[in-house]
């Protein structure tokens, strides 16, 4: 369903919310989309003579420059654009020659999101007049051509590590609304609120309530900036289409000071609601999702608190099809990189030692998904498995006799042993052979912990991802320096690469943008109706297995972001093929190619010709 906006002679639009049938020239594919390619004609709406101008501001439609001569003449566009007739390529060149202009990240930002104009592209216009919004070009299409052909150029902007200095800011910067604001007024009126997103057909909702952005804290209702920055890349990695796409934050107010001071604060004036009001308000949201978008909807909670993400995650993943990105994303990625790290190290998995410093939700969910793995290699009780795997939180190494005072998300890693207060004389006592850090706390890889993993070994894996940059527990630069160049390296955000002694090393992103797309874009494409740990194993082994030989030269255990979308399809087949093993999709019959199916189905933006 589609409203179709028309412009009258005074130049006023106007909107009318008739349905009307899917967009004609295309084939509608399995997402309600036309599948119209460069070379076939679409009209996307009734025009009148004053629609031309209506027509170069809606983002979905608008090409700029690059309406041909006769789409001038057909849309009533003769003179409102410059006679020159241009290319969607040359278009992409010319707007990356004037980002790279921009010298602070935030100002790359802010560029990248007014060219996307994620909201209701059909309303945008009667939006930004009655709110006073600036109506400067939009183009949709173009913003995900641009992020798909610069991708890991553009990737830090849009996504980790610029997004968390965007979260900071996001009221000084805030220019139109992006996505859904559901807050403690809107308690009982949830299910009406989702009805004001005009777009019906949504495939995916990444949802966040702000406790928790990235290893930046509290930030409120300004977390809105992760559900967009998540989504685009829900699009640009994995092909969904944008209009499937809905972010959502929950507002429930900030502990946050410095924001509620802030005058130019977006979010409630209120200290955040907890207990009982908080998770009655997330049922009513999490029945209204269920009930407007039907069980098929992927929700993805994203940076939630600790007590709320396990929790959330474990009343609704026997409901709905949910995914946590920070506890099973995370877990996903980590144990890709950590398999495919095998290589260099040598050895099998059950045959290494893991230690964490961090044991939140990333960090017990990332041991859990290799404690699983670990299981199914070795067809080993999975309480074997975890007693490889050891922790370390702010009271230092998790052993049982901490047990009676541990939240229940960490007992599962008390084991037997003395007790141990830091984690440099864990990592002397412990000997693992890989370290991980989700602690959300900067440099806490300190030279003397570095030394002691590469004095225990001969290749140290260690993976520092905690983001942005500067919560990083260390750099690739020190992790490379302090272990005389023979640490395998990867990291939450990027870091440039690092010549040591004569030698270049280049460092992977343990980013969890490798994984969610082509998952989520799995679960759509086989119409599953659950989230079950084998499709994260899976998606695992799919990734591990994109690092070619090249890569492994270099000491890379993650494979290139330039090859994203065919690694999305490769991830996606893999989840798909095991939603049906498991009867889990609804999707039928299955597709005999699954890769060639998702790939078939990914959102490409490039222009279509109107005639």
């Amino acid at each position: 369903m589609e409203s179709t906006l028309k412009g009258l002679r005074d130049g006023e639009s106007v909107l009318d919310l008739s349905p009307r049938s899917t967009v004609s020239g295309g084939v509608e594919d399995i997402y309600g989309e036309d599948r119209a390619t460069e070379d076939q004609l679409v009209t996307p709406w009734t025009f009148s003579v004053a629609s031309g101008y209506s027509l170069l501001r809606d983002p979905q439609y608008n090409k700029g420059l690059a309406f041909t001569e006769k789409e001038r003449d057909a849309h009533y566009l003769r003179g409102l654009l410059p006679p020159t007739v241009s290319t969607q390529q040359l278009q992409g060149k010319k707007l990356m020659n004037s980002i790279r202009q921009y010298e602070v990240p935030l100002q790359k930002y802010v560029a990248m999101m007014d060219l996307q104009a994620r909201i209701s592209t059909h309303y945008i216009i009667k939006i930004a007049r009655c709110f006073g919004f600036a109506t400067q070009e939009r183009n949709e299409r173009l913003f995900y051509k641009l992020l798909i052909d610069n991708v890991e150029e553009l990737l830090p902007v849009v996504y980790t590590p610029t997004v968390g200095e965007a979260c900071q800011k996001y009221g000084s910067i805030f220019r139109r609304p992006q996505g859904l604001y559901i807050s403690l007024k809107e308690k009982g009126k949830i299910l009406e609120v989702l009805k004001n997103w005009p777009e019906r057909s949504i495939q995916v909702i990444v949802v966040t309530d702000g406790e928790r952005i990235l290893g930046l804290g509290d930030l409120g209702c300004q977390g809105m900036g992760i559900p967009v920055g998540k989504l685009a890349l829900y699009t640009a990695l994995g092909g969904v289409r944008p209009s499937a796409c809905l972010p959502i934050t929950i507002d429930v107010g900030t502990n946050n000071e410095q924001l509620l001071n802030d005058e130019f604060y977006i979010g409630l004036r209120q200290r955040r609601a907890t207990g009982q009001e908080y998770y009655e308000l997330l049922h009513e949201f999490m029945t209204a999702v269920k009930q407007n978008y039907g069980e098929k909807v992927l929700v993805q909670f994203e940076d939630f608190a600790n007590r709320n993400a396990f929790e959330l995650l474990a009343k609704y993943g026997t409901t709905h099809l949910v995914f946590n990105d920070d506890i099973q994303g995370t877990a996903s990625v980590v144990l890709a990189g950590v398999v495919a790290a095998l290589k260099l190290t040598g050895g099998t998995l059950a045959e290494h030692t893991f230690l964490f410093l961090g044991a939140g939700e990333a960090g017990t969910g990332i041991a859990e998904l290799i404690a699983l793995e670990m299981s199914k290699q070795t067809k080993t009780p999975i309480e074997e498995s975890r007693k490889k795997i050891w922790l370390v939180d702010s009271k230092g190494l998790i052993v049982s006799s901490r047990k009676n005072s541990l939240q229940h998300f960490k007992k599962p890693w008390a084991h037997e042993h003395e007790t141990v207060s830091s984690l440099l004389e864990a990592v002397k006592v412990i000997k693992p052979t890989v370290l991980i850090g989700s602690s959300g706390v900067g440099r806490t890889f300190t030279k003397e912990v570095i030394e002691a993993m590469a004095s225990n070994n001969d290749k140290p894996l260690i993976m520092a991802l905690s983001n942005p940059t500067s919560q990083s527990e260390c750099t690739a630069e020190e992790a490379y320096q302090w272990s005389e160049g023979r640490a395998i390296f990867a990291s939450g955000s990027p870091f440039d690469p690092i010549e040591y002694k004569g030698k270049v090393y280049a460092s992977g992103q343990a980013n969890n943008a490798y994984i969610f797309p082509g998952f989520g874009l799995g679960l759509v494409i086989s119409g599953a109706i659950r989230v079950h740990d084998d499709m994260l194993l899976a998606a695992s082994e799919a990734l591990a297995k994109q690092v070619s030989e090249e890569n492994y030269k270099k000491g890379l255990i993650y494979p290139p972001f330039s090859n994203i979308r065919k690694i999305s399809a490769n991830i996606a087949a893999s989840v798909a093929a095991k939603a049906y093993e498991l009867g889990l999709a609804t999707r039928l019959p299955r597709p005999q190619n699954l890769v060639k199916n998702a790939e078939s189905c990914m959102y490409t933006p490039v222009y279509r010709n109107y005639r």
